[in-house]
């Protein structure tokens, strides 16, 4: 990859395979990567055992802004929140029902994009999200939108609960994804949209490898136009 391309946004909704895709897309490039949906995840956990009301905004947003996350490791899977190590904790089933509600409240995310552009600034990273190409890195070197039908992703999501042991209802987890939906698209702080110069990408029928090479193949065209840019300048 050439040194044009430092930093890649990924949005999409919940379940569109944008964290599998983007950790891969990290490794693939040799980039970092941060999947900010784990910061979301981290405040809700915090809120939810210091007793946080989930409907106090003021008092989230204190605690967004009081606590600094980490992402440890080139692939973010050590995070630290205020110092503490956390892991498995954040995808329990309370925390997953109330993140949506969390990501929402404005001095939440105030708090948490602030941090993200710090990591950011530091180059070298595919960040993955919700708002990183219309709010958190509007001047991201490349922006992808990656998304897929809501049956799409609840089957994915079915699949995943069951892997890891539960019984799911499908038509539950179908109702909850486009419950997520609506609250992300519809809150009144950076919904969830895709940013204008973004490449959508549609993942219904397209396995996560399939659309990480798709992204290269993006990539190098990206570099390629922009060296021909720059060789053109050159010459004037």
């Amino acid at each position: 990859m050439g040194e044009s391309t430092q930093v890649i946004a990924i949005d999409g909704p919940v379940a569109a395979g944008k964290t599998t895709v983007g950790r891969e897309l990290a490794r693939r490039l040799g980039l970092n990567y941060l999947d900010t949906g784990v910061m979301y995840r981290a405040i809700t956990w915090l809120a939810l055992r210091r007793k946080v009301s989930i409907a106090d905004e003021a008092g989230l947003g204190q605690l967004a802004q009081e606590s600094t996350i980490r992402l440890v490791g080139q692939d973010s899977s050590t995070v630290l929140v205020s110092g503490e190590r956390v892991g498995p904790e954040l995808w329990e089933p309370k925390v997953v029902r109330n993140v949506s509600r969390v990501a929402r409240v404005p001095e939440v995310r105030r708090a948490l994009v602030e941090q993200q552009r710090a990591l950011a600034a530091e180059g070298r990273m595919v960040m993955v999200g919700r708002d990183i190409g219309t709010v958190v890195l509007p001047d991201a070197d490349l922006k992808l939108f990656i998304t897929a039908s809501a049956e799409v992703r609840a089957r994915r999501r079915w699949q995943e609960l069951r892997d890891q042991g539960q019984d799911p209802d499908f038509d539950q987890v179908l109702e909850e994804t486009r419950e997520r939906d609506r609250i992300d698209s519809q809150r009144a702080d950076s919904p969830l949209i895709p940013a204008e110069d973004a490449v959508l990408v549609e993942t219904d029928d397209l396995s996560a490898e399939q659309v990480t090479d798709l992204i290269i193949q993006q990539v190098r065209e990206q570099v390629q136009k922009q060296t021909q840019l720059n060789s053109g300048s050159g010459q004037n």
